[in-house]
C-alpha cells in the first residue's frame, strides 16, 4: 500500500519570527522565502533615496508632501508577508503609521533596489504580488547598473514607463510633481560596482 504524500505544510508568520537574524525572511503563497541582508551599493541607494524622497514627498520640505513613505516596512496581506526597500502610502489612504509591528494596507507604490542575489525573486515572486494586491505605481531601482526602471500597474499587469539613467534629471510616475536628479542615489556607489546593462521589456 502506498503511503500518501502529505501536503506540505504552509509557511507562517511564526517562520518568519525564528529566522535567521542576518537573512531576510518573506512569505509568498505559503512558501517562506530567506533572503542575504543587501550590499553596501544598494544599502547605500536605498538610504539616499529615502534622503531624496522623504523631505519633499512625505514631510512637504521642498516638495508637495502628500505621501507617507518608509524603509522596509513589514506588509502583510492575507498569508503573504513582505517588506520591500520602500513603499509609500497617500496620506488619505494611511495618515499615520499603526500602533502595530507590521502594516496590513496595501501601498500606492513599492520600490525595490536590486541586488545580484534579491534580483531574481524581486522581478519573479514579488512584482507579480504586488500586481495582484493592486499598488498602482512601482520602480526597480538597480546601484550597479545605475538605472531605475518606473512601471504603472494597467489592466492587471505592469506597463513600463521608462527606464532612467545615472546621469538624468527626470519626472517619474508618481512622484513627477519634482523633477528627480538620479545622479544623487548612486553618489555613494563606485564606480567599480557597476555591470553591463540589461534588456528591458514592455511589462511585468
Amino acid at each position: 500500500m502506498t503511503n500518501p504524500v502529505e501536503p506540505k505544510r504552509r509557511a507562517t508568520y511564526q517562520d518568519v519570527l525564528d529566522a535567521p537574524e542576518h537573512l531576510n525572511a518573506e512569505i509568498i503563497g505559503g512558501e517562506l522565502h530567506l533572503s542575504p541582508r543587501p550590499g553596501g551599493p544598494a544599502t547605500a541607494v536605498e538610504s539616499s533615496m529615502m534622503a531624496d524622497l522623504g523631505p519633499r514627498f512625505s514631510q512637504g520640505r521642498g516638495g508637495p508632501g502628500g505621501w507617507l513613505i518608509l524603509m522596509e516596512p513589514e506588509i502583510h496581506v492575507g498569508e503573504d508577508i513582505v517588506d520591500p526597500d520602500l513603499v509609500g502610502w497617500r496620506r488619505e489612504r494611511l495618515a499615520m503609521v499603526p500602533d502595530a509591528a507590521f502594516f496590513t494596507v496595501i501601498p500606492d507604490w513599492v520600490c525595490e533596489v536590486l541586488s545580484p542575489s534579491t534580483e531574481r525573486f524581486d522581478r519573479a515572486e514579488k512584482f507579480p504580488l504586488f500586481a495582484q494586491w493592486g499598488v498602482k505605481h512601482a520602480w526597480l531601482v538597480n546601484p550597479r547598473q545605475r538605472t531605475l526602471e518606473a512601471y504603472r500597474l494597467e489592466n492587471g499587469g505592469w506597463h513600463l514607463l521608462g527606464v532612467y539613467q545615472s546621469h538624468q534629471r527626470a519626472r517619474v510616475e508618481p512622484f513627477e510633481d519634482v523633477e528627480l536628479d538620479l545622479s544623487v542615489w548612486w553618489a555613494d556607489v563606485p564606480l567599480s560596482a557597476k555591470e553591463p546593462a540589461a534588456a528591458y521589456g514592455t511589462a511585468l
